[in-house]
């Protein structure tokens, strides 16, 4: 095996470096308001080398990033969403889901899938091109990969939108993905339109999310 490449740095820069990008990841939020102006798609290509660079069980990085500019590609993809959510929001998720989503404002309308310059689908690949070839920890090694993706596209100054309409085959079926593959997470991609409004939200503070086990002895 080859040696690891690994350079240490000063705690004194390693704090900086850590505090620096917890501020920038701070002002990430999801945008449902884009601008249609163009972005540079070399950008968005290198966010997306970035995410395949994830650890993946057995290293078998199984995803697949399907980057999307064609207008009618996307106005296909916001049609099929929409007839998702369009039942989603009209009885299919429990009242109770509906209610934690009122204070974001969201609804079964996704302008924002045309609108935006460009999209990224995320595809999960249950196993290799064969059945043969096994895939391991299959959504734990995408989902690293797609935390990768947004912190990557914000770090590069473009806004992201996480969307999920359930169920997504929708997305196989527009993109003609093999049937191995499996839709994991809609992003479209662009800046925010200008006066782009988001929802008031708080973070759990460190206390509600950090639990830390001292040592003992």
């Amino acid at each position: 095996m080859p040696e690891l490449e690994f350079s240490r740095i000063s705690e004194a820069e390693m704090r900086a470096r850590a505090e620096a990008f917890l501020e920038r990841m701070r002002t990430r939020r999801s945008v449902r308001s884009f601008s249609p102006e163009p972005i540079p798609l070399d950008v968005v290509k290198t966010a997306i080398a970035a995410a395949a660079t994830a650890p993946s069980g057995a290293n078998k990085q199984p995803w697949t990033f399907v980057l999307v500019t064609d207008p009618v590609t996307k106005r296909a993809i916001r049609q099929a969403a929409e007839a998702e959510e369009r039942a989603f929001y009209g009885g299919r998720a429990p009242e109770r889901w509906l209610r934690d989503l009122e204070p974001l404002g969201t609804n079964a309308d996704k302008p924002f899938l045309e609108t935006a310059p460009c999209l990224i689908v995320v595809f999960a690949q249950r196993h290799g091109a064969s059945d043969e070839e096994r895939h391991y920890y299959v959504q734990e090694s995408v989902g690293i990969a797609a935390g990768f993706l947004i912190a990557a596209l914000h770090d590069a100054g473009l806004a992201t939108l996480t969307h999920t309409p359930s169920p997504m085959a929708f997305l196989g079926e527009v993109l003609g993905r093999p049937k191995h593959e499996r839709a994991f997470l809609l992003m479209p991609v662009g800046y925010p339109a200008a006066g782009c409004e988001v929802p008031g939200i708080t973070r759990k503070s460190m206390a509600e999310v950090l639990v830390e086990v001292p040592a003992t002895g």
